[in-house]
Order: C-alpha cells, then structure tokens, then sequence
C-alpha cells in the first residue's frame, strides 16, 4: 500500500525559536490526533534541521530538508551536500521545488544529479513537478511534466525509482490561494502513475506516493485527498501553523 505523507515546506520562514514552538506543537498533536498510517514530514530551513533531528527523534514525525547540493564536497560556498544531511539524521530532501527551478534556475538535468546523490546517502528525494499557466492554458501540462519526470529519474533503476516519492505542483496554484479542482489534480496525478507504469511496470507505479502541492489547506484537503491518485500533500503556508498542518493530515 502506498505511503500517505503530508510533508510541509516551511521555504524561508522561522527563526530558530520559533521553529522549536511549531515543531513541538506538530509533535504533540501528531501523538495524540493522528492515525498510525499517515507518515507527516517536516521540511526546514538548513538552520533548524540539527535541533529539530534531536526533538523529532522519539516521535513518528519525520524531518526533510528544502535542497541539496549536486556535488559531494568541495569549494561551493554555500551549499549543502546530502552526505551532510544524512551525517545529521535527514530522512527526505525536496528537489526541483518551482521555485528553485525559476529563481535559482535548477534544470531538469541539474536535478538528475541531486536526485542521485540524495539517494546515494540514503535521503528520500520529494521531487517536485508541474507546470504554469501558460503551458496549462493551452492544455499542454501533461507532456510537460512528463518529460521533467523522464529527464529527472527515467535513468534510475527500478530499485532506486522505488525510494522516489513526487509532488505534483501547478506553479499557478502554489501561494497565489488558488488550487487545482479535485478533477484537474486526480487527472494529473493518474497521468503521472501511467507514465510511472509505462517504465518500471504497474508494481512500482501502484507504490509511488504522489502529492499534491499547490494551496492544500483544511478547507480543500479532504476533496484532493479522496482522490484515487492523490497519496498526501506537500503543504507550504499551512506547514506554518500547527492546527491548520495537522488539520489537513487528519483530513484522511
């Protein structure tokens, strides 16, 4: 059975106190409201991951890191490599995030060889797909994010695919307070798992969790989650306050 997961991405919020408060929150209401079977994530800024690891470590939450670095080691100031995130206890790392694609200029390429290397240090990669409107308006989505996926991971084995876990995102409903109708993201999602199936056969595609990313909130969560396709969220401004996180994971 496919794994739900309700991961949040915090992006570029929360000083480090105030990410002890809401990781503490999401802890506590987790153990007490949350059902066995719904795995929730917390993706944080880098500052915060090294606390959060030593708070998260006897609960059932999971802790994921925004990014990392295509190369190992080396003379890249600024960077994260994965082996780094590994050494600190990261269990998932979200790659080719919308906006690391438009602002940081991240190709599909480029991702290929972070997906790789996340996975051989043994970090979960979210891998993040979608399109805008423009390519949604004249109904053009579906190959466009084929051939994301296709550039990105159709070069891993079906061992390594297996550990994949994509978020489908439509860049003109991630922070604009639009989202996809229930129908618009259940075909996308079918879509996806076809070309999965197409690949590496009906086992892995029926495995792969997919997400939906854009606008999940508890007033929608429900409808999207009740899709066939639909295996949890990648939730960004509703990751930022405990009641409405949780709120959507309870949705199940």
């Amino acid at each position: 059975m496919r794994k739900k997961i309700i991961a949040g991405n915090w992006k570029m919020n929360k000083t480090l106190e105030e990410g002890k408060i809401l990781t503490s929150e999401v802890v506590n209401m987790a153990k007490d409201e949350l059902r066995d079977d719904v795995q929730l994530v917390l993706c944080t800024p880098f500052i915060h991951l090294s606390n959060l690891q030593t708070m998260l470590a006897d609960s059932t939450v999971a802790l994921g890191a925004q990014n990392c670095s295509n190369h190992a080691s080396g003379a890249y100031t600024g960077e994260t490599s994965a082996a780094m995130l590994q050494s600190i206890g990261v269990d998932y790392v979200i790659l080719g995030h919308s906006e690391r694609r438009e602002y940081f200029g991240e190709t599909d390429f480029l991702l290929a060889e972070k997906v790789d290397i996340a996975l051989e240090n043994g970090l979960i990669p979210i891998f993040c797909c979608g399109e805008p409107l423009e390519i949604r308006e004249r109904d053009g989505q579906q190959a466009y994010v084929q051939q994301q996926i296709e550039e990105s991971l159709f070069h891993l084995s079906d061992e390594k695919f297996g550990k994949i876990v994509i978020a489908y995102e439509p860049i003109w409903a991630i922070g604009t307070g639009k989202t996809a109708s229930s129908d618009q993201a259940q075909e996308m999602h079918a879509a996806i798992r076809k070309q999965i199936t197409e690949k590496y056969g009906e086992e892995i595609a029926n495995n792969t969790s997919i997400l939906y990313g854009g606008s999940m909130k508890p007033a929608n969560a429900e409808e999207l989650l009740s899709c066939m396709d639909v295996d949890g969220g990648l939730i960004g401004g509703a990751s930022l306050k405990s009641r409405d996180f949780v709120d959507i994971a309870k949705s199940y």
